[in-house]
């Protein structure tokens, strides 16, 4: 044999080692369990993501597909949980990558169903549904607290959020922050055309043409006649630890109130978000708040960001795709897993596994 040979024979050998170990290593890794709990109070079902000897087996959720263990039992993690919080007409299934890595660290990760404003119901989506998000979030903390499967395998004393978009806004008011519907309607007031879908929702955007007053005059008196509560809402809950907003909907807070949160907060900004225009809105928090962390700054990104997996073609279109698609040139299949990764090691770091 040459000695060309034997470099070649030797080099393939030490990648089918490595290859073997890679897939010992996955094979040894957890699988993800789902099941749901019912909410407290009369809230919507808590979907649940976790660790699971069980093997997956393959799971249809509207127009996903997922390989899971439905109803397996868990096994401990890492004694922590996540509470992801969705966005306005949100559903667990488009952060299923997300709940796949924080599980693979030893993470519980909880999903609540914002009452009106989820994919089955839209009606409060907006500052009626703020107010009511994070003691939402605290009651699906309560919910696996009283469960008897996933009670005693944690420690809720400190607690991570994550949330993107009405999520993010979420996670903003858990962190300290305090906002107001008056605070809201004058933001689009004085930005409705600068900002308009972030004051129109998903309901209609501007176009360049004579319609466009109409458009704004119409979204402003809608405004007037629903938004004029002046109250600053905020919410408490001493169990959470973390929080990370990613491209949150932040132009009705009182940013002095972010300046100093009263824990660890991370921040994911989309330099092509048109829901979220990031300068009235994440970026504002970051000019405010000098302790926050920029986990990343994804100057290609849309608000979709925060989605993955995105919901497919038959089912996001029309504004929604418009709002959340991903740009010519964006990276998701580099950049989303790497988003990921972050967000996963903000919790690690702020968040130490349980004794």
């Amino acid at each position: 044999m040459t000695r060309h040979f034997l470099l070649w024979l030797a080099t393939c050998l030490l990648a089918a080692a490595l290859a073997f170990v890679a897939q010992v290593a996955v094979a040894a890794q957890p699988a993800m369990g789902l099941t749901e709990l019912p909410g407290q109070a009369g809230d919507g079902p808590v979907t649940v993501f976790y660790p699971t000897a069980a093997a997956a087996q393959t799971v249809q959720r509207g127009a996903f597909t997922f390989a899971l263990a439905w109803e397996a039992a868990p096994v401990r993690g890492n004694g922590r949980l996540i509470v992801i919080s969705h966005g306005s007409g949100g559903a667990p299934w488009v952060h299923v990558d997300l709940a796949r890595m924080l599980v693979g660290a030893g993470y519980v990760v909880a999903l609540p169903q914002h009452r009106a404003d989820n994919h089955q119901d839209m009606a409060d989506a907006g500052p009626e549904s703020w107010k009511r998000r994070p003691a939402e979030v605290s009651r699906a903390i309560d919910a696996l607290a009283h469960s008897a499967q996933f009670g005693p395998l944690l420690a809720l004393d400190r607690v991570g959020v994550f949330g993107g978009s009405a999520g993010g806004h979420t996670a903003l008011s858990l962190a300290g922050g305090r906002w107001s519907p008056a605070a809201f309607r004058a933001h689009c007031a004085a930005h409705i055309g600068e900002d308009f879908s972030s004051c129109a929702g998903y309901t209609t955007r501007l176009r360049g043409n004579l319609l466009d007053g109409l458009k704004k005059q119409i979204v402003l008196g809608v405004h007037r006649q629903r938004f004029d509560d002046d109250t600053w809402y905020t919410h408490h809950d001493a169990r959470i630890a973390a929080a990370v907003a990613a491209v949150p909907f932040a132009a009705d807070f009182d940013m002095a109130s972010l300046a100093h949160p009263r824990i660890p907060l991370g921040l994911v900004i989309a330099g092509r978000d048109i829901n979220q225009v990031p300068r009235f809105h994440v970026g504002a928090v970051r000019a405010a708040c000098a302790p926050c962390e920029t986990l990343a700054d994804l100057p290609e990104a849309s608000h979709g960001v925060m989605l993955s997996p995105l919901p497919p073609p038959q089912v996001m279109t029309g504004i929604a795709q418009e709002l959340n698609g991903d740009p010519p040139g964006f990276d998701r299949a580099t950049a989303v897993p790497a988003l990921n990764a972050r967000i996963v090691a903000f919790f690690n770091q702020h968040i130490p596994t349980a004794k």
